[in-house]
C-alpha cells in the first residue's frame, strides 16, 4: 500500500509540473503532425537509460529543474550567449544537472521524422517519463504542447530552485511557493534516488563527527568519499539507495 501511494503521488507531481505553463495542453497534441513522435522520443531515452541506469533519475531531474524557474519551456537547455544568461550556470544546476545530450538526441531523431514540429520543452517532458518507467517506475499521460522558451533567468534558477545545503524549511518554502506540499517534496525528491549522489555533495556531512548520523554510514560513506577535497574526489559516487540502487522503487 505503501509503495502505490508513493508511486501514485510521484505521478500526480510530474503531471502537475508538466503542466505549468499558460498553453492550453492535450495529449493528442502531435497525432496529425508528427504521429511517431512519442515513439521516436521513447527509443532514445530507453537507448540512453539502458546504457546508464542512473540517466534516469537525472532525466527526471531535469524535467523538474526546468518546471520550477518559469514554467516547463525547455529554458534550462539555452547555453549562453549575447543575451542570455544560462540557467545551467547557476548555483543548483551546475557541475549538477545533467541528460542535455540525451535531449539533443532525442530532438536530433524526432527532427528527422518530423522537422520543426515538436518542442524541446515537450521533450523533456516526455523524457521524464519514460525515464521513470524504463527503469520500473510508474508511466503517465503527457499532456502536449507547450512553446520553447527563447529567454532562460539564472537569476530564478538560484533563488527557486532547491540547494543540497538547503535546511528542512528552507527545502519546504521552496516547494510551497509552487503549490506542492512536504509529501511532494519527499516523493519527488524520492525519484532521485535511482541515481547516485557526487561526494562533494554529503562530505560535510560524513566528516563532522555528528551525534545525529549513523556512525556506521558516515564510515561507510567515508571509504568512498576522501576528505580531501579534489576534482576527482568530489566526482566519486555514491548510491543514494543501498537496496536497490538502479531502480524507481520503494525501497
Amino acid at each position: 500500500m505503501a509503495t502505490t501511494k508513493i508511486i501514485t503521488s510521484f505521478v500526480v507531481i510530474l503531471v502537475l509540473l508538466g503542466t505549468i505553463c499558460d498553453a492550453q495542453l492535450t495529449s493528442t497534441f502531435y497525432d496529425s503532425t508528427c504521429p511517431n513522435a512519442l515513439s521516436t522520443i521513447r527509443t532514445a531515452i530507453r537507448t540512453a537509460v539502458s546504457k546508464e541506469r542512473r540517466m534516469a533519475a537525472s532525466l527526471i531531474r531535469l524535467h523538474f529543474h526546468d518546471c520550477f524557474v518559469k514554467g516547463c519551456d525547455a529554458s534550462i537547455l539555452l547555453d549562453d550567449s549575447s543575451t542570455i544568461e544560462s540557467e545551467k550556470s547557476a548555483r543548483p544546476n551546475i557541475n549538477s544537472v545533467r541528460g542535455f545530450e540525451i535531449i539533443d538526441k532525442a530532438k536530433s531523431e524526432v527532427e528527422k521524422v518530423c522537422p520543426g514540429i515538436v518542442s524541446c520543452a515537450d521533450i523533456v517532458a516526455i523524457a521524464a517519463r519514460d525515464a521513470s518507467f524504463a527503469v520500473g517506475g510508474p508511466s503517465w499521460t503527457v499532456k502536449l504542447g507547450r512553446r520553447d522558451s527563447t529567454t532562460a533567468s539564472k537569476s530564478l534558477a538560484n533563488t527557486d530552485l532547491p540547494l543540497f545545503t538547503d535546511d528542512l524549511k528552507t527545502l519546504i518554502s521552496h516547494f510551497t511557493k509552487k503549490n506542492l506540499t512536504p509529501r511532494d517534496m519527499v516523493t519527488l525528491s524520492g525519484a532521485h534516488t535511482i541515481g547516485q549522489a557526487q561526494c562533494f555533495t554529503f562530505r560535510g556531512r560524513i566528516y563532522n563527527n555528528a551525534s545525529d548520523i549513523d556512525a556506521g554510514f558516515a564510515s561507510t560513506r567515508q571509504r568512498g568519499c576522501p576528505s580531501s577535497s579534489t576534482t576527482a574526489n568530489d566526482q566519486k559516487l555514491a548510491a543514494l539507495d543501498l537496496v536497490t540502487p538502479n531502480s524507481f522503487d520503494n525501497n
